[in-house]
């Protein structure tokens, strides 16, 4: 009789994981589970490791670091437009062996950041913002349009002409932003060491091209990044053997201004229409996947 209870019990094990020894043969041990599970896998590198992960779980992750939970949800999905479209951008670009370097968070991260009490309330916001856009990307003539954001402009928008040299991105061009000059950090200052530099060319916007440091010209940029100003936006003014450095909002100042988008949101705006006014001339679609399950 245990003999017979045995085999019994055995035979009704494989008849439940069956179904699962099945399903394993046919796709393989690496079945997706919860977050990505319908969701394509992209190869990242991060802290000099690679891996693959699910596209949703890495683009919420992007999401999350790149904008303030807090801000509107309009704002927060035209922003998960953004990065949709780059990521998409640079897989067509490069193949779908590419590997992805835009820095993103964890959900660990997450939690470190927005703390406990607020991780799942705000996960969810991003994830919802991601999921209801999902398939959503800006078009230029049949290409997908580049889509550069900073945090907050200097009262203006730069053209792509006047950043780049070329004509290839019409639809980036100088857009008013009068609420940014009113942001608590619209202005910032800093002190450099050194007295012979000058700002001695501007783009339209007013942000800055060229400076001269001495006998050597460099772009504006540059001097940004070497000296880790908050944006490409400033004047140089010489203060008791130094410079002090005054600068106008938040990044490059390309694209979407993210706080502009905020107020947009606030006054009614759809995600739809705070990416028309950036991207003039773009076309909001949905398309099918470009990364392969």
């Amino acid at each position: 009789m245990r003999k017979f209870l045995r085999q019994a019990g055995y035979l009704l094990l494989i008849i439940i994981l069956l179904p699962y020894v099945i399903t394993v043969f046919i796709n393989g041990n690496g079945l997706n589970t919860g977050m990505g599970s319908n969701s394509p896998y992209v190869t990242v590198k991060r802290d000099n490791k690679t891996k693959q992960m699910p596209l949703a779980e890495y683009a919420i992750g992007v999401l999350a670091r790149e904008i303030d939970a807090d801000m509107e949800k309009e704002a927060i999905k035209a922003q998960a437009v953004l990065i949709r479209t780059s990521i998409y951008k640079t897989i067509q670009e490069e193949g779908s062996s590419t590997t992805l370097t835009k820095g993103y968070w964890t959900r660990s991260q997450m939690e470190d950041n927005w703390g406990t009490g607020e991780y799942a309330k705000k996960y969810e916001k991003m994830k919802k913002a991601w999921e209801e856009t999902e398939g959503q990307v800006l078009m230029y003539n049949g290409s997908l349009a580049l889509t550069p954001y900073h945090k907050l402009s200097n009262g203006k928008t730069r053209a792509g002409s006047e950043v780049f040299g070329v004509e290839d991105y019409p639809y980036l061009m100088v857009k008013d932003c009068p609420q940014d000059v009113e942001a608590p950090e619209a202005m910032t200052t800093s002190m450099i060491q050194g007295t012979d530099m000058e700002v001695t060319k501007t783009d339209s916007a007013g942000y800055v091209t060229e400076v001269r440091c001495g006998q050597e010209t460099v772009s504006g940029e540059e001097f940004r990044d070497t000296y880790h100003l908050a944006s490409a936006s400033f004047t140089l003014q010489p203060f008791e053997n130094q410079i002090r450095v005054t600068s106008a909002g938040i990044g490059h100042g390309l694209g979407m201004s993210q706080y502009t988008a905020e107020k947009m949101a606030e006054e009614g705006k759809t995600c739809a229409e705070i990416l028309t006014f950036f991207f003039e001339g773009t076309a909001l679609e949905e398309v099918a996947e470009i990364v392969t399950m």
